[in-house]
């Protein structure tokens, strides 16, 4: 499978995961311009390579998968990308582009694993339509918008786990 980083792919990581994030960083009050600015930059590269590129993956690897077989192992692939260790690594993106140092240590993992598991039926839900009703092209922006409104709960997270 050929890698694919696109413009806008790059564009919708920029803006939405900001967005999200910015959202929940004024609620939390810890809205910062570093903050914002270092989630454009991560929403822009990392997020906007690696989520289109596996979604694509989990195309390629359920074409043979049809009726609700394929419906649950697309989604359930998925869920496999965004796990507690995904949660954790935006976690960690948090902690560094606010600058808090002392915050980046295993309660970061205890966090991701609490959220991940609490927030597994909304998760798979999204995850289930987003990868079974929308098509490839609209995938990274619909799970972008559905990510960065997580973004406000993984932000929360920290406060209420």
């Amino acid at each position: 499978m050929k890698l694919r980083y696109s413009l806008s792919d790059i564009l919708r990581g920029v803006l939405i995961y900001s967005i999200g994030d910015t959202i929940a960083s004024i609620l939390l009050s810890e809205f910062s311009l570093a903050r914002m600015l270092g989630m454009m930059l991560i929403g822009g590269t990392v997020y906007a390579f690696e989520i289109p590129n596996y979604f694509r993956w989990i195309d390629t690897k359920t074409a043979g998968m049809t009726g609700f077989r394929g419906s649950l192992s697309r989604a359930g692939l998925a869920i496999l990308y965004f796990n507690p260790l995904w949660i954790t690594r935006h976690l960690l993106f948090i902690q560094i582009l606010q600058g808090s140092w002392s915050s980046i240590n295993l309660n970061l993992l205890r966090l991701g694993f609490y959220s991940f598991i609490v927030n597994v039926p909304v998760a798979f839900t999204a995850n289930y339509v987003i990868q079974n009703r929308v098509p490839l092209k609209w995938r990274f922006f619909s799970s972008a918008v559905f990510s960065s409104l997580m973004a406000v709960y993984y932000a929360l997270s920290q406060t209420i786990f």
